[in-house]
């Protein structure tokens, strides 16, 4: 199993990042998956959730700014970031949603200037 995350990087206040996280080892397709996130001194935590049949959920201090998506042609799943502020600081990573049953990938690093 592999958990391949991308596309973090260091951006202003107000700014937009898309991840993307490939996934390898599962039936992609038929597995509810999600991003989390864990910022420094802080517990991971689930941030966007996404079901087999396209059903999306969020945390409530990212809704209406994030959007997940999954490509199961492509096993990835996407989440394009908006009105980024310093508070999203934290390496992101994808997995099993909602409780993460496979062991983590290396995650992206997505850092917010303000």
């Amino acid at each position: 199993v592999q958990l391949q995350a991308s596309g973090g990087g260091l951006v202003q206040a107000g700014g937009s990042l898309r991840l993307s996280c490939a996934v390898s080892g599962i039936p992609f397709s038929s597995t509810h998956l999600g991003w989390y996130r864990q910022a420094p001194g802080k517990q991971r935590r689930l941030v966007a959730q996404i079901s087999t049949g396209d059903t999306t959920s969020y945390l409530d201090s990212v809704k209406g700014r994030f959007a997940i998506s999954r490509d199961n042609a492509k096993n990835t799943i996407y989440l394009q970031m908006n009105s980024l502020t310093p508070d999203d600081t934290a390496v992101y990573s994808c997995n099993v949603a909602p409780r993460p049953t496979l062991r983590w990938g290396q995650g992206t690093q997505v850092t917010v200037s303000s």
